[in-house]
């Protein structure tokens, strides 16, 4: 079956050539937080066929947005990895990501995986160019670091190195807290200063239908 393709003399076509396959910028977001195997796309893409997946990291591969590597020893196998054309995507998709949140619900984050909670705190930070802080988000038993500088978040699996705050605790309590500005209420443990959650705290951006409803959903779950 022939490749369905825009065919047009226009870079968005050929953009969306590329990447506008269902599941294909899923891939990338995952692989946005550093490699992973196949098994693990499997379950962190969440839904996509394997057949489909496979299809959709050789088109990936094919046009050098996403390469095989070995894994380091003593690991064996082979993971996948974006490429630097596949990290130039970073921003696009953060900022697409934001825009869906204009459709999201707060309920819409109650059931969050663990494995979603880096970039979904990546989507509702927006530092400015001066904040520099390393962030540590431990969930269940995953760990990630943020590493924010100079406006930007890089997210990465991993536990952070000499982090100015931890937060630890459910993907969607993390969420409220950092827009209630109550982390014991949330359930949420919390090791740093307080002042530099309240650091972090000033960067979330979030449409005010979505903030007012995130602090409704708090309300109800304390009520509870």
């Amino acid at each position: 079956m022939r490749r369905r393709e825009y065919d047009q003399s226009c870079s968005l076509a050929g953009a969306l050539d590329r990447i506008g396959e269902r599941w294909s910028l899923l891939i990338v977001r995952e692989l946005s937080l550093g490699p992973q195997r196949f098994s693990d796309l499997v379950v962190n893409v969440g839904g996509a066929p394997t057949d489909v997946l496979t299809k959709r990291l050789r088109d990936l591969e094919r046009h050098e947005i996403v390469r095989r590597r070995p894994l380091d020893p003593p690991a064996s196998g082979s993971a996948y990895e974006l490429t630097e054309i596949g990290r130039a995507l970073e921003p696009t998709i953060l900022e697409l990501g934001r825009w869906g949140m204009h459709f999201e619900r707060a309920e819409d984050v109650a059931d969050l995986p663990a494995s979603a909670l880096a970039n979904a705190v990546r989507l509702i930070v927006q530092p400015p160019p001066e904040l520099r802080m390393t962030v540590g988000l431990r969930s269940g038993e995953l760990d990630f670091r943020l590493e924010i500088e100079d406006g930007w978040v890089v997210a990465r699996r991993g536990a952070a190195e000499d982090p100015d705050l931890v937060l630890a605790g459910e993907p969607a309590a993390i969420l409220v807290s950092l827009v209630t500005g109550e982390p014991d209420g949330a359930g949420v443990e919390l090791d740093g200063s307080p002042a530099a959650f309240e650091r972090l705290r000033e960067t979330i951006v979030l449409p005010e239908r979505l903030r007012e409803e995130t602090l409704a959903f708090a309300a109800r779950a304390v009520a509870a």
